[in-house]
């Protein structure tokens, strides 16, 4: 894949305009882990589907749409959930036929999902990578468009976006923290907050650190997935367009434990109500545990990617 340009971003803003919601962002106190009244909280869990990953996904469709490449059998992706809603969403839009691949141990909440936007389910494997090769099998097989979760330039280029409306809102931002799973996200905004001169921090759960394991090969790897916020971000390797990001300057890795995911979701709903997933809360984690820590005049955007989930397990980890 060639590297993820600006250029490629801001195409990507001129074909969602209209198509995704614009991101809320919105001061944070120093009970949500923040540095005091310079941390803000991008909502972009209050984005269709609820997560980030509706961005790409129409990104995607629309550009396959405008070339004249989508195929009559539709489109079709393996994920682990978020990214088949975004993609079954955005096919709906464009009355495009989906089929997501998942594995068997996917939340019922996002399979309940999927089928109400119209998409045809298969559950595989109880991995990822065995719904990947069950998907790549059908794409082979029936002509359909094979998405990827996030290792796709167009995926990328569509995440992106989300920086370009956080730098129109707060257009002196120093830092933007966001959590790494496959990478699509930390790519996207890391290529538009180069451009803006922002920093970018990407957080890995301490036992899901592709990215990490990635930089210190010096290739992409794969790893062993193992945390409380697996079920999005638990790419075993990351793309090759997010290792390339981490390479640049001004850019930080940072790795943080379960308890203090757990611990910045839980304040998340204690202190406002909101209820994100462990991948979302995996961002704000980094600031509450200190894994980083912003300078006393810093002014540092945190974005909560995501909300697919069981408003019930807040409870039973108090």
């Amino acid at each position: 894949m060639s590297e993820l340009t600006y250029g490629d971003i801001k195409r990507a803003v001129d074909r969602t305009a209209g198509r995704v919601r614009p991101v809320t962002v919105t001061p944070a106190d120093p009970a949500d882990g923040g540095s005091g009244p310079r941390v803000h909280l991008a909502l972009e869990f209050l984005q269709h589907t609820g997560c980030f990953k509706a961005r790409g996904a129409v990104n995607f469709l629309l550009a396959h749409l405008e070339s004249g490449t989508l195929p009559d059998a539709g489109v079709t992706i393996a994920s682990g959930g978020n990214a088949g809603l975004a993609c079954a969403w955005a096919a709906r839009g464009q009355g495009v036929r989906a089929t997501v691949f998942l594995p068997e141990t996917a939340p019922e909440v996002k399979v309940a999902r999927l089928r109400s936007y119209g998409a045809e389910v298969r559950l595989v494997g109880a991995a990822y990578a065995e719904a990947l090769a069950a998907c790549q099998e059908f794409a082979a097989a029936t002509g359909a468009l094979a998405s990827h979760a996030y290792d796709h330039p167009l995926i990328a280029a569509g995440a992106g976006t989300l920086m370009e409306e956080i730098h129109e809102r707060l257009p002196d931002l120093d830092t933007v923290v966001v959590a790494v799973g496959g990478g699509g996200l930390f790519a996207g905004v890391a290529a538009a907050a180069r451009q803006h001169g922002v920093r970018a921090v990407a957080v890995e759960p301490e036992h899901c650190r592709a990215l990490d394991a990635a930089v210190e090969a010096g290739a992409v790897v794969d790893v062993p997935v193992d945390s409380v916020a697996a079920d999005s971000l638990g790419a075993r390797r990351v793309s090759a367009a997010a290792l390339e990001a981490a390479g640049h300057e001004g850019v930080r890795r940072v790795l943080v434990p379960d308890a203090e995911i757990v611990r910045a979701r839980g304040l998340l709903w204690e202190d406002r109500r909101i209820a994100v997933e462990h991948g979302a809360a995996t961002a704000l984690a980094a600031l509450g545990g200190g894994a980083y820590r912003a300078g006393a005049d810093e002014k540092v955007c945190v974005v909560l990617c995501g909300a697919n989930t069981d408003p019930r397990t807040l409870a039973e980890e108090r």
